[in-house]
């Protein structure tokens, strides 16, 4: 009996995102003639209401552009900065230590990461619009419409959404969300029952609130949220409440655009986002890793996880202590990618040398989301975007949390990542785009701030050094090392576990089958066509559209 044949048409284009309403509202942008930057926004809108503290509107984010007409990439990195008012020593006094997890500091009454008091500017809506108006083919309100109907007429609390919720905070020094969502009236309205119980996974969660908000800035453009009557209710309501956002910081809240940070790697070119996004790491680990033959080690065998780490570990020293805002600290992009410094590092690897990367180990932040998406004409469109460590702080009458980036930034003076008006916070985001010959080939990028880095890594060197399909390369099992600890997936054996011991390091075994980020990509191989992949972790999918 022969094989039975694929019936399924081939995809002409194909969205993934973590979430199955908003990966469905791209795929019904592409169905209906919009293209790949359409789809992208109808999709990171849809994203800001039905995960609340994954990303929104309150939020900063990267993108990344690939443009078949031009044959030409734009990088629109939309991190934001701290408030005008913001003062180096602001903090000092509060300060209590670092997180145990290295994502925060811990300052007394958490006034860095919940409520009004740690929002920043939010420049989102701001790269939202710039790129509808460079790229966009349908009407700007349009975009808008799956949004505001998931918010009117309400979205089914899906699990890993009541996971955020519920994860305890508390263990590595900061508020719980849970909490933080009960500090507004407006958040306690939408995410609390008449128990005072967060809402259980399968409740149906409405916000005309939101919906009214997404409304206005349909019909009103960015500019009502920068310099209109939307924004001085913002502004309003979180100095109100402490905060020290100002008019001047939303009419000043811009994108930035420049162009992509480029390698070469196996003969391929791997493009991806410059500092302070997160692609240097991503760049930098590669040129190291091109000094090896990983194949030679078999993938995930003992060998191969020590190496991996150790060229881990050796991006994430140099990105904690050389990388920053471009603006305020010089960063040596040129040093980090040289030959010269990728043979000295690997020389070092290959000696047996253990890079010291000293801290407890960065364990995954779930608050950040990715889009990435590919139309019949070849654009191709990468996004990731975040609250980061949300602040809980639901602006009244508005139903939309806001950003807490503030966390992120060092209450002690003189640091790399110290406080300073206008400074932009570092990020680990870094969508990327693979071409080969001009062409592009592949499209991924991940949430899971700290881990975003190693997991893009492990799933591109899956696909270009290990030949899997996007889908093999996402889900198989990987590790990390952003510290002097291993962390395995739960699907790496216990004789491997066992070897990498042996060969002198400390491992800690997570009890997550699908850990370490959370990647999403596509791949369009002349061969193949294309293909989407989603990563099991998470909630969403990869939509075809033929």
């Amino acid at each position: 009996m022969p094989k039975p044949q694929r019936r399924i048409p081939k995809a002409n284009a194909m969205i993934v995102a973590p979430q199955p309403e908003a990966a469905n509202a791209g795929a019904e942008v592409l169905r209906n003639g919009g293209n790949a930057m359409d789809a992208v926004l109808a999709c990171a809108l849809v994203q800001g209401v039905v995960d609340p503290l994954m990303a929104g509107i309150g939020g900063f984010g990267i993108m990344h552009v690939y443009d078949p007409k031009s044959k030409q990439q734009v990088v629109w990195s939309a991190l934001g900065g701290c408030p005008g008012e913001a003062m180096e020593g602001m903090w000092e006094d509060r300060y209590l230590g670092e997180t145990s997890d290295g994502f925060g500091f811990i300052l007394r009454d958490f006034v860095n990461e919940c409520g009004a008091t740690s929002v920043s500017p939010p420049p989102i809506l701001d790269l939202f619009s710039r790129a509808h108006s460079r790229f966009g083919r349908w009407n700007w309100a349009d975009l808008f419409a799956p949004a505001i109907d998931a918010a009117s007429s309400g979205w089914l609390l899906r699990p890993h959404v009541y996971t955020v919720f519920t994860q305890n905070e508390r263990r590595f020094g900061r508020m719980n969300y849970g909490e933080k969502l009960a500090i507004t009236e407006g958040g306690r309205k939408l995410y609390i029952d008449e128990n005072g119980d967060l809402r259980k996974p399968g409740s149906l969660i409405k916000n005309p609130d939101l919906a009214r908000t997404l409304d206005l800035i349909a019909r009103e453009g960015a500019d009502v949220f920068y310099r209109g009557s939307l924004g001085k209710h913002i502004v309003a309501d979180i100095r109100k409440n402490g905060g020290i956002l100002s008019e001047a910081d939303l009419r000043d809240c811009v994108t930035e655009e420049t162009g992509p940070l480029d390698i070469l790697y196996r003969g391929r070119r791997v493009s991806t986002v410059p500092a302070p996004g997160g692609g240097l790491y991503l760049a930098q680990a590669l040129r190291l890793m091109e000094q090896f033959d990983p194949v030679a080690l078999g993938h995930n065998s003992p060998e191969y996880i020590r190496l991996l780490a150790e060229v881990m570990k050796t991006a994430t020293r140099d990105k904690d202590t050389r990388v920053a805002d471009p603006r305020f600290v010089p960063v040596p992009t040129e040093e980090l990618l040289s030959d010269t410094y990728a043979e000295q590092c690997a020389e070092f690897i290959r000696k047996g040398g253990i890079v010291d990367t000293a801290r407890s180990g960065h364990l995954e932040s779930k608050h950040t989301t990715h889009v990435s998406c590919v139309d019949s004409d070849g654009m191709v469109v990468s996004m990731t975007h975040t609250l980061g460590n949300p602040s809980g702080f639901v602006v009244e009458d508005t139903g939309m949390v806001m950003n807490g980036s503030m966390s992120t930034y060092d209450p002690r003076p003189g640091h790399p990542h110290s406080i300073a008006p206008g400074k932009r916070r570092t990020s680990s985001m870094c969508p990327s785009i693979v071409f080969e010959d001009d062409n592009p080939v592949m499209t991924l990028g991940a949430p899971g701030a700290t881990w975003i880095g190693p997991g893009v890594l492990q799933v591109t060197m899956n696909v270009l050094d290990w030949g899997m399909n996007i889908q093999e390369a996402i889900m198989a099992p990987r590790m990390v090392a952003t510290s002097n600890i291993i962390d395995i997936s739960n699907r790496i054996s216990k004789s491997t576990e066992q070897g990498v011991r042996d060969l002198g390091y400390e491992v800690r075994r997570t009890h997550v089958s699908y850990a370490f980020s959370g990647v999403h990509g596509i791949t369009m191989w002349p061969e193949s066509g294309i293909e989407g992949g989603a990563d099991p972790q998470r909630d969403g999918m990869a939509v075809g559209v033929a």
